[in-house]
């Protein structure tokens, strides 16, 4: 892969659109200091998914953004993007399918960048690991910058070993190994809370089966004291039943009785009345003799 052009919008002093075209053999870039010079690594950098703002001599990420100047106002985003000539199909198979491709980050004050491959969104990761596969990248020795030579001849042996694996083209074999051992690591952990959410299940399974158990024995229980009440209450219904008719039977003989009664006294009074309506007759007829003599 070969890097062609580097479009610039809104990066730092680049406020208008900059087209920057890399041309076969060496190209290079001459102008006195601040006039943008090593503004041009660091959007390639940026561009290549750099994520520390320090590496950029940024305050915050947002201040890649042009801030205005006395007669320009401030932008709302910057965009850099990189076109790299893949004719040898030298890509990831994920972006191998064209000859040309065209990687950009976009950023917006206070949204966050988005990246994009042939104007399909894609990770920070798959672009890292893009020019990662290419043996170089935001980090690589391959971008030269203020004070890296420096840094490379005190390194410490790991950094020079990074240096080497780079320029061996084997940085991408790490970086998805890297990215590989993220995953499971983060596989394990979702393992272990499984585990726990398992633990947690299990006694909470067990507290229910407890509590269904109770609950078994509650059904048996009420379903028994149901039917108890319920013979009880049957039991009562026919002793008040009971009650009831013999309250009936005495009534009635207490009805009869009375009426005997009532039959007797009346029977006497009717007696009593006969004989009392016959006594003055017998009386005459007693005295009748003796008055006639």
């Amino acid at each position: 892969m070969k890097l062609t052009r580097l479009r610039l919008h809104g990066f730092k002093t680049f406020v208008e659109p900059t087209d920057f075209v890399i041309e076969p053999g060496l190209t290079g870039v001459v102008g006195p200091n601040g006039c943008g010079k090593s503004n041009l690594v660091e959007a390639l950098r940026w561009a290549m998914g750099e994520t520390s703002h320090k590496s950029l001599r940024a305050a915050d990420m947002d201040a890649v953004i042009f801030s205005g100047s006395n007669t320009r106002p401030a932008r709302n985003h910057a965009e850099v993007v990189m076109t790299i000539d893949n004719s040898d199909r030298t890509a990831p198979a994920a972006v191998n399918d064209r000859d040309i491709l065209e990687i950009s980050r976009r950023i917006e004050r206070e949204a966050g960048s988005v990246y994009r491959i042939n104007g399909r969104d894609v990770r920070a990761r798959d672009v890292q690991i893009l020019f990662a596969d290419a043996a170089t990248g935001a980090r690589s020795p391959a971008l030269v910058h203020q004070g890296k030579i420096g840094e490379i001849i005190q390194a410490k042996p790991e950094q020079r070993r990074r240096v080497l694996e780079d320029a061996a083209g084997v940085a991408g074999l790490h970086a998805r190994r890297h990215e590989a051992e993220l995953r499971l690591k983060a596989a394990e952990t979702n393992l272990l809370r499984v585990e726990d959410v398992i633990g947690q299940l299990s006694g909470q399974m067990e507290g229910l089966r407890k509590q269904a158990r109770q609950a078994i024995r509650y059904r048996e229980v009420a379903a028994k004291v149901r039917k108890a009440e319920a013979t009880l209450y049957h039991l009562r219904w026919m002793g008040a039943h009971a009650d009831l008719n013999d309250a009936a039977r005495v009534h009635d003989l207490s009805v009869r009785e009375m009426a005997e009664r009532t039959r007797e006294q009346a029977e006497s009074a009717r007696i009593q009345a006969i004989r009392s309506s016959h006594l003055p007759a017998l009386v005459e007829s007693a005295f009748m003799p003796s008055v006639t003599g």
